[in-house]
């Protein structure tokens, strides 16, 4: 089992190895390519915003709805717990088959289809009937997400090779501003269709089937490329499994646990402000905030951590904040909302924390991807029970002390293992 998992993740390292210009070339520099050419580059540009806009609407419009799903469907709360999983397993199943889409049908085309399943998804799933029903549709809007956030990086590095930094903010930016747009509108969206849920949510399907038309636009526009892969891609593949190096296991656990809590935040805070009395519409406004917060700290984190000789020091300090807004949140969640909403939202920066220690672990690209490829989908399987067990113990209890507690308890191996993963050292010393 394990030498089968290994394989996977090689042949995955393998195909993001070869040139994913797929269908689609990189548009040429203006003025120097062909008359379209500075057509092809805003088309890109909007293609990329338009799919990451689209990147997170799926799990972040149902927080703020989810008591009014579970009542309708009759969902239980070990059901709705699974829902907040259902992501991590799929950006970690679905995600490792998006280089070798990739590499049969180009980039251009997969995202597409991506595109095509969450408007799918996202259009049929509050109409399905039932909760299986509403759960397969969900899998179908979030295997469509997994295999884009794969690709949508490797777009960037392949058409923008000279504007990575600023197309990579661009795109990290419409993440968040997908996230908190469907967070904070879903609820008005709502209200204004007749206060009705299920075309609240379906409405996002629309953003979706924009984004699906345009990369069909840019797909059509290419023409194929059969390059192989080379020979160095090969040679990476066959080094020592990554799996021996303890600072990738660090990373991979510290991922896990700091994704734990982001889908724990995501899924379940509106809910928990809910509970206290706090209204739909502000607890959607406040899971924005939270996802806000952290747009200026991925511009600031990295920086600062290049500039550290260990990086633990950050690990220990996002942690104290998270530690700060979930006894905010079991003392006075109503009454310091806005707060807890931005401690949180400090918090949840682990996440670029966890990106930037993985490009400082490894010295060359080969052990960027292989490092990326392990820490990233480890941790994704590592964060599954977290919010399952969150709805299972809310459920038992009757209440949020307990669940809490377990969010703040999960703040020590994180430290532990960031500190871990904080050092300086990389995994081509180790192995």
């Amino acid at each position: 089992m394990a030498s089968t998992a290994d394989e996977d993740l090689r042949a995955a390292e393998a195909a993001a190895a070869v040139d994913p210009a797929g269908p689609l070339q990189a548009p040429a520099p203006a003025g120097e390519g062909a008359p379209g050419s500075a057509w092809a580059a805003r088309l890109l540009v909007a293609g990329l915003v338009l799919a990451a806009l689209n990147l997170r609407p799926a799990v972040t419009s149902l927080g703020s709805l989810l008591k009014e799903v579970r009542a309708d469907l009759g969902m239980s709360g070990t059901v709705a717990g699974l829902l907040t999983s259902v992501p991590a397993f799929c950006f970690a199943v679905f995600g490792l088959a998006a280089p070798r889409l990739a590499r049969r049908f180009g980039p251009a085309a997969v995202v597409c289809a991506g595109m095509a399943a969450i408007a799918a998804g996202l259009a049929l799933r509050p109409y399905a009937g039932g909760v299986s029903g509403f759960l397969a549709l969900s899998v179908l809007a979030l295997a469509g997400i997994a295999v884009s956030n794969v690709l949508m990086p490797l777009a960037v590095r392949r058409w923008f090779p000279d504007r990575v930094g600023p197309m990579t903010g661009l795109y990290s930016m419409a993440i968040a501003a997908g996230a908190a747009a469907a967070a904070a509108g879903t609820v008005p969206l709502a209200g204004a269709m007749g206060h009705s849920w299920r075309l609240g949510l379906g409405s996002w399907a629309l953003l979706a089937a924009a984004a699906g038309l345009l990369w069909m636009v840019a797909a059509r526009r290419g023409r194929t490329d059969g390059s192989a892969a080379p020979a160095a891609a090969a040679q990476d593949a066959a080094r020592t499994s990554i799996t021996r190096s303890p600072t990738a296991w660090a990373l991979g656990i510290f991922f896990g646990i700091q994704a734990t809590g982001a889908y724990i935040v995501m899924g379940w805070m509106p809910a928990i402000f809910r509970d206290a009395g706090v209204s739909a519409s502000a607890a959607g406004i406040l899971s924005a905030v939270t996802m806000l917060t952290g747009i200026p700290l991925a511009f600031v984190l990295p920086r600062l951590a290049a500039r550290l000789p260990h990086q633990g020091v950050l690990v220990v300090a996002l942690a104290c904040f998270g530690l700060a807004g979930y006894a905010g949140l079991w003392l006075a969640p109503a009454a310091g909302a806005w707060a807890w909403a931005v401690l949180l939202g400090v918090s949840n920066s682990a996440f670029t924390l966890a990106l930037t220690l993985i490009g400082m672990r490894a010295r060359t690209g080969g052990g960027v991807v292989r490092l990326s490829a392990f820490a990233q989908s480890t941790g994704y399987l590592i964060s599954i029970p977290g919010p399952l067990l969150v709805g299972w113990l809310n459920e038992r209890t009757g209440g949020w002390d307990v669940p809490l507690a377990l969010m703040a308890a999960l703040m020590v191996p994180q430290v532990v293992a960031g500190v871990l993963a904080g050092r300086a050292r990389t995994v081509e010393d180790e192995l």
